[in-house]
């Protein structure tokens, strides 16, 4: 069942990074606090207000736990619900009805990870997730996850619709290009079709410029309701839908290589929000790999299953495209510590209050995020607007 009423009921307030691509010399708890604390000050709020919180982490089962003890907060609400990258655009709902039932009064969502300087090999933390997080079907033939997964999908669109290796660069081409708008984006330098068609393959059909970046890097937001977000220091951001679904763990797990858990979670999201694809400013979608773009824009709706190829292609998703979509420049080029979607929640804010330069997208009123989590396992659609939306 979908509760209309919590439509707009409350809002996000504060946001803050810190850490963002090399954070040399400190531990992911402590960019976290710094992220947290500016999120918290962007809000116009103090330490003590927040009396709710979420986080989660890839290494830590407790990590709540020393979260609260570093921020020195007691709070009334805790969710440390881990579901990969697509955690932290789930923690909404569960925040929302915490809110709304006055069981606390400003949740605070927060994440940091120093998964480049971080003193353990990629090698040993791969070790750790495996022994973590087993996949019994797969783990055994050791293949190399998460890139297998995603590269088995395009493999799959590519086969099934004709999608194209240029429709697939086509996606990492239009985020460098936002993220050369994007002063905080960490891969600013020209990235042409060629340059991603002949980098080193990695995984057939991706090469290393299909693939995120690997960085460091903390994000936070702060939710509170409705009626005190207008009192507060900055422009609010309301929550007008939200949906996870979750339809498998392991990729050789779905029913279908070329449709995601986000067709669940999109329709819901929406007609939580009473909009549709079409009303839609700005989208970010987690992009950990250039197939995920194309399947999500399909999966919500923006364009039908199969034609998410032609959809980006000639600039269609970058500045002057005719939708705008990671706007930072996404994981493939801004920021990627290990799980994205604290920083697609944290860019769609930032577009709505009409904050980002160069890249702004001009009269946004809505956008959409979409969060994703393990090998397409997890999705959480959440659907934000200003003040002018409700």
């Amino acid at each position: 069942m979908i509760d209309r009423r919590l439509r707009g009921a409350t809002a996000i307030v504060g946001v803050g990074q810190a850490g963002l691509g090399f954070a040399t010399g400190y531990t992911e708890m402590e960019i976290l606090v710094q992220a947290a604390h500016r999120a918290v000050s962007d809000a116009g709020l103090s330490m003590q207000d927040i009396d709710g919180i979420c986080t989660a982490s890839v290494a830590a089962t407790m990590w709540a736990m020393p979260v609260i003890e570093h921020l020195g907060i007691r709070p009334m609400f805790i969710d440390s619900t881990m579901l990969g990258g697509s955690s932290f655009v789930a923690h909404l709902l569960p925040a929302i009805q915490a809110l709304e039932s006055g069981q606390c009064n400003a949740v605070l969502v927060c994440y940091g990870s120093t998964q480049r300087t971080s003193t353990l090999s990629r090698a040993e933390i791969g070790r750790v997730r495996k022994w973590l997080d087993p996949q019994p079907y797969e783990t055994p033939y050791d293949p190399l996850n998460p890139l297998s997964s995603y590269a088995l999908a395009a493999a799959r669109h590519m086969h099934q619709y004709g999608t194209t290796r240029e429709q697939l660069a086509e996606v990492a081409v239009a985020a460098r290009r936002w993220a050369q708008l994007n002063p905080e984006a960490l891969a600013r330098d020209p990235l042409s079709l060629e340059d991603v068609l002949s980098a080193r393959m990695v995984s057939d059909p991706l090469t290393v410029r299909d693939c995120c970046l690997v960085n460091d890097g903390a994000g936070a937001y702060v939710l509170v309701r409705a009626d005190r977000a207008r009192s507060l220091r900055r422009k609010p951001v309301y929550v007008l839908g939200n949906s996870t679904a979750v339809w498998n763990r392991q990729i050789s797990s779905m029913e279908d290589l070329t449709v995601t858990a986000a067709r669940q979670s999109g329709r819901i999201a929406f007609e939580m929000a009473g909009v549709r694809p079409a009303d839609i400013d700005v989208v970010e979608v987690y992009d950990a790999f250039s197939i995920n773009t194309i399947l999500f824009l399909e999966d919500l709706g923006f364009c039908a299953k199969g034609e998410g190829g032609e959809f980006v292609s000639q600039g269609g998703i970058g500045p002057g495209g005719h939708l705008p979509v990671n706007t930072n420049g996404g994981g493939l080029s801004c920021v990627h510590p290990g799980m994205y979607g604290i920083f697609i929640m944290i860019e769609a804010v930032r577009q709505l209050r009409g904050v980002c330069g160069e890249r702004q997208v001009s009269n946004a009123t809505l956008a959409l995020v979409n969060g994703n989590g393990g090998t397409l396992s997890s999705q959480s659609t959440a659907i934000l607007g200003t003040e002018a939306a409700l």
